[in-house]
């Protein structure tokens, strides 16, 4: 298996990378380091030295109150990346944390630099950071006005659609090692409140889930009651290059 075809599927999901593209990509993802359960990546007030590539497994970007509560600002699948700019900034002003055991490539600053020399892997990148952008958006409509219910329903929507997208769901089912805790950082619900969140989804015949895998049952009705519209995740395709005027 290639160090990179996560993350190659992911992006090519926004251009189309030629062969040159993807051995750039295999090559800077070529000496991963592997992370444990609960191993931090940076905190806050870190230097800002690498961009991360979460080859597989599963990271999370968040924010720490002084009191310890937390907020899960973003998931990190297999293929999913850390802001490409990030190592511009001095400083970590969040922190990033490995949820499940991960393989991670580290982007220093030159390394990004050569990647975005490529025309189609700049405007892969570029567009997956709009993406990441809008699933921000959705977090934050999703904390500030939906239901507990919808939240949950919404979350388990998308991470549907962004598994798929890297070919780690078959019929809507999915690997999902996050704690009742974790989702309810994400959130911003309690654990206990993600528990009778989950027991509903499972009495409706919606949602179960077992040894750490969930399974979406009726995939229709779950996003009707989220209200949840997956184009956030999916850029149009780009169009066509025609010469001339």
């Amino acid at each position: 298996m290639r160090n990179a075809s996560a993350w190659i599927e992911r992006l090519s999901g926004f251009a189309t990378l030629g062969a040159d593209d993807v051995a750039l990509l295999e090559q800077a993802a070529a000496t991963p380091r592997l992370y444990g359960s609960q191993e931090g990546l940076a905190k806050s007030g870190d230097a800002c030295e690498f961009a991360f590539v979460v080859l597989d497994g599963l990271a999370c970007e968040f924010k720490l109150l002084p009191d310890g509560r937390r907020q899960i600002l973003a998931y990190l699948f297999a293929g999913d990346m850390s802001d490409a700019r990030q190592p511009l900034m001095p400083r970590w002003n969040h922190a990033v944390c490995v949820l499940w055991p991960a393989r991670v490539a580290l982007l220093s600053p030159e390394l990004v630099r050569r990647l975005e020399q490529s025309p189609a892997t700049a405007r892969a990148m570029g567009r997956y950071a709009l993406v990441k952008q809008a699933i921000t958006r959705e977090w934050l409509v999703n904390v500030g006005h939906r239901t507990a219910f919808e939240r949950v329903s919404h979350l388990l929507c998308e991470i549907d659609v962004r598994l798929e997208a890297v070919g780690l769901t078959r019929d809507h089912t999915f690997d999902l090692p996050l704690t009742q805790a974790e989702m309810g950082d994400t959130v911003a619900l309690s654990a206990v409140h993600v528990n009778r969140t989950l027991m509903e989804l499972r009495r409706l015949k919606l949602v179960t889930f077992q040894n750490r895998q969930a399974s979406i049952h009726d995939c229709a009705a779950l996003r009707a009651v989220a209200g949840f519209d997956p184009h956030y995740l999916r850029l149009e395709p780009e169009p066509a290059h025609i010469d001339g005027n």
